[in-house]
């Protein structure tokens, strides 16, 4: 197939070329742009590190973008990749909506996009997702709640950043499982927007605010649940109150190790980097269209028993 013509519709976007940062792979024929919501999430570190080496054994070059935590900042990169004429653009969305219009110019401008990790709705013609199936990781932490309180539970979610499709699946995934059964009841739910710090300052404002501590706080990732571990600590209530997270950062497997987390859920963002990445080089160097445009992992959750199956286990100390 051969891709349309890019036409350049974003004159104004121009100045904005100078945003990037190019990785140090090979230089070669085929240019992409890879771009994450935040590098101040450890996780969203890692999946670059894997995009980075996968392009250097694909023999690609990457413009690095970090989207900052900011809708304009990485509709800032995605337009300036348009202008700049490279040859694709493999993302991870701030916002499920709020980043559709940007994918959408570079769609029609015949810049391939494949979004990894979290989606991007009301965009046609992207020619691939790859992630995991947050759904089914936050049904996976709904599951070991009732495994592990087969009599019932009082749960604090910690919910992930608003508009966030990872934080949408996830909060859905844990309520497909618990909602309507007996004795399993979420006394508060609250965002603490992905970050520690306000995992922290959450948790401790409704531990003060509750009469008695929950059985379980979920969190929607693990830097969130390692600040409530610290809020817990603070307040002398370590082993009273099993924590979840969700994203096997090696901190986390390490807390999961010693005890003090019970459990995160794996997504293999490796493998995610791995699939996506070949995926778009596919498509730009032969116009092989991808066989599903839908690629899901599936999610598990590690604990002490099955640590051996974290994707960064040979990160631990």
């Amino acid at each position: 197939m051969i891709r349309q013509t890019r036409r350049v519709l974003l004159a104004s976007a121009v100045a904005l070329t100078t945003a990037f940062s190019v990785s140090p792979v090979q230089a070669q024929d085929t240019r992409l742009l890879a771009s994450v919501p935040s590098m101040g999430f450890p996780f969203f570190v890692h999946m670059m590190n894997e995009i980075k080496a996968e392009a250097e054994t694909l023999g690609v070059e990457i413009v690095e973008a970090d989207g900052q935590n900011s809708t304009p900042k990485q509709t800032a990169d995605v337009e300036a990749a348009v202008i700049q004429g490279l040859d694709g653009i493999l993302i991870s969305p701030t916002d499920v909506n709020a980043m559709a219009p940007a994918l959408q110019t570079a769609v029609d401008n015949g810049v391939p996009v494949v979004t990894i990790d979290r989606r991007a709705d009301g965009v046609d013609g992207i020619l691939a997702h790859v992630g995991a199936d947050n759904v089914k990781g936050g049904e996976a932490q709904g599951q070991w709640i009732i495994d592990n309180f087969p009599d019932g539970a009082t749960i604090v979610n910690l919910q992930g950043q608003p508009g966030a499709s990872a934080a949408i699946d996830r909060n859905e995934g844990v309520h497909n499982v618990l909602d309507g059964v007996d004795g399993y009841e979420f006394i508060v739910e609250q965002t603490a927007n992905f970050a520690r710090d306000q995992g922290l300052s959450v948790t401790e404002s409704i531990l003060a605010g509750l009469d008695s501590p929950p059985d379980v706080i979920v969190a929607a990732n693990d830097d969130m649940a390692l600040g409530a571990i610290e809020a817990v600590r603070a307040q002398g209530l370590e082993g009273e109150i099993a924590i979840l997270g969700f994203d096997a950062l090696p901190e986390a497997l390490a807390a999961v190790r010693d005890g003090s987390l019970a459990g995160t859920v794996e997504q293999f963002p490796g493998g995610q980097s791995r699939q996506a990445m070949q995926i778009l080089v596919d498509f730009v160097r032969d116009d092989k269209e991808p066989a599903e445009s839908l690629v899901l992992l599936t999610p598990i959750v590690i604990t002490a028993d099955n640590i051996d199956e974290a994707e960064r286990l040979g990160e631990l100390n």
